[in-house]
């Protein structure tokens, strides 16, 4: 079995390295965890909840080493690392949401009848986060997870090798007992060995389309559920009438920080054509202005990507684009500390069409590009033809019209005047290859809890 390690991308070096537990480990931290789980459910849901946030609250004591751990292993800039401030948002919100969301939904309790729903705990639940937002990903499960009284088993991805350690470590610490939050390390044959298995309550997987096949097929036949949030390719629409200075800031923060790697990132963006080349002219200027460099630089606002493949994908699909016609409009020698490795200049492209790949496959990376239309339905067509659907950003100053525009949108989230952000009382959710799965909101429990009904006769 190999071992799982992760190499920077700040220098290519061997940063951190950890062996995956075999099977028959694995299974017995899933006993485990199992044995654990019962008692905690057991607990009332006040502490639950008290003990999760001091746990988050601990979490916040860290962000500094946590910055520069997460700067050695994806390449953030250090200074950008504002995870930990998202975690707070979320889990306050999740945690001020449990009562009511886990309230049981009572039909009757006359003299002769109770009949009411309950909500429990699915048992134990496999949370599989990515390495581009750890911390908050997981989050986005973990809460609920823990509050709802379910224990959780949790496996990160091995560019991010350390997170789970750290949030494994930050709730054992604030209370949580033995075995209701374990880290695990797996390969993934043997993580799909134990879905298959179907040994979960429930499986929670945040990544690629591949992944997410993987997992839906390891879940086949034993009937556990999987949420699954498989990134997007998602578009912007500046109309006629849209706050170009806000849109172009917006955008472009959207399109490049994290260097693009970013599920909910902008990754298309139309432009009606009253106001095309003064957006491209103002767009052209705020990514001029980002500077490619060490994470660890305090000027720099782009670090390298998270692994040299990932880059030469980005490199690959810009070079077919360009092929095809594209224009290229950020000059190579505006980033000289691009190596043709893991750190990749930011780009912009123009003359693009919809059979390009850089239109249709997930970049994940900074490159954006746009297009000009001519009018609002154009737009919607556009924006539909993906096989992605995760979030959609409209840029303009009439509500009405944007709402109208966003029930013929095939998304997850209608963003109007704002991209790549999550509120927490509203579900992140998806359609088509970006999957079907629920977090955050007061909904982010039902997929964490099954449904039990009581009809009790009393005489």
């Amino acid at each position: 079995m190999s071992a799982l390690t992760c190499i920077s991308p700040v220098d290519n070096q061997v940063f951190a390295t950890r062996e995956p537990v075999s099977i028959e480990v694995a299974r017995a931290m899933i006993r485990q965890g199992k044995t654990a789980g019962k008692a905690w459910a057991q607990r009332p849901l006040s502490e639950r909840r008290d003990i999760v946030m001091a746990a988050i609250h601990r979490l916040g004591t860290e962000k500094d080493d946590a910055a520069n751990e997460m700067a050695h292993m994806m390449g953030r800039p250090i200074h950008q690392f504002f995870e930990f401030n998202g975690c707070l948002e979320r889990a306050t919100y999740m945690a001020s949401v449990a009562e009511e969301a886990l309230a049981p939904i009572i039909i009757e309790n006359s003299l002769q009848f109770e009949r009411r729903i309950e909500k429990e705990p699915r048992g134990l639940v496999l949370i599989v986060a990515p390495w581009n937002y750890p911390y908050l990903t997981t989050i986005n499960s973990l809460v609920p997870a823990l509050i709802s009284g379910n224990a959780v088993l949790m496996k990160h991805a091995t560019q991010t090798l350390l997170v789970g350690e750290r949030l494994e470590r930050v709730f054992k610490q604030a209370g949580l007992p033995d075995g209701v939050l374990q880290n695990i390390y797996l390969d993934h044959e043997t993580s799909s060995a134990l879905i298959s298995e179907g040994h979960f309550g429930f499986v929670n997987f945040t990544g690629s389309v591949g992944g997410g096949k993987a997992m839906e097929h390891a879940a086949a036949g034993t009937f556990t559920p999987v949420g699954t949030e498989l990134g997007g390719k998602d578009p912007a629409y500046v109309m006629d009438d849209a706050d170009m200075d806000a849109a172009v800031a917006a955008l472009m923060d959207g399109a490049f920080f994290n260097a693009g790697q970013c599920c909910c990132g902008i990754e298309r963006i139309y432009v009606h054509e009253t106001r095309y080349e003064e957006f491209i002219e103002k767009a052209v200027a705020e990514v001029l202005r980002l500077k490619l460099g060490n994470p660890f630089d305090k000027d720099t606002t782009i670090g390298p990507m998270a692994n040299v493949r990932f880059a030469n994908e980005i490199r690959q699909q810009i070079a077919e684009a360009v092929e095809a016609g594209a224009k290229l409009h950020i000059p190579a020698s505006a980033f000289p500390l691009d190596d043709g490795a893991a750190y990749l200049a930011p780009q912009l492209l123009t003359d693009v069409t919809h059979d390009m790949r850089i239109m249709q496959e997930e970049s994940f990376g900074p490159v954006v590009a746009v297009m000009k239309v001519g009018s609002d339905e154009e737009a919607v067509r556009l924006m539909n033809d993906s096989s992605f659907g995760l979030t959609v950003s409209l840029w303009g100053q009439d509500a009405e019209r944007v709402a109208h525009l966003g029930k013929m949108l095939e998304t997850g989230t209608v963003f109007m005047n704002r991209c790549d952000y999550l509120d927490p009382a509203i579900c992140w959710t998806g359609c088509k290859d970006t999957g079907h799965g629920v977090t955050l909101s007061i909904l982010g429990y039902n997929a964490l809890t099954r449904p039990k009904s009581f009809h009790l006769r009393k005489n």
